[in-house]
């Protein structure tokens, strides 16, 4: 799935949504996230277009935002699943 289909209402400019999507494409690679249809590919979009809405247009400092994230959803999941598997 292209990433400008996770823009919605063309918010962003062409060379805008060319960096957002070589900062998805290489986040997505850097994360091993391959499955077009996985949720995770749309939180890396969903991760990429925040920070580009607060500025940051560097492809770079995109994926990296991506990917810090990312791991700090991850991280997140695993503190919370002890308590969803003692409240089971």
């Amino acid at each position: 799935m292209p990433f400008d289909s996770y823009l919605g209402g063309g918010v962003f400019g062409p060379e805008a949504t060319a960096a957002l999507g070589e900062a998805f494409d290489a986040a997505c690679k850097e994360l091993h996230i391959t499955d077009q249809s996985n949720a995770l590919r749309t939180l890396i979009a969903i991760l990429i277009i925040g920070a580009a809405r607060q500025g940051e247009l560097n492809p770079v400092r995109l994926r990296t935002a991506a990917v810090a994230g990312f791991a700090i959803v991850q991280n997140h999941r695993e503190l919370d699943a002890p308590n969803v598997k003692a409240a089971s």
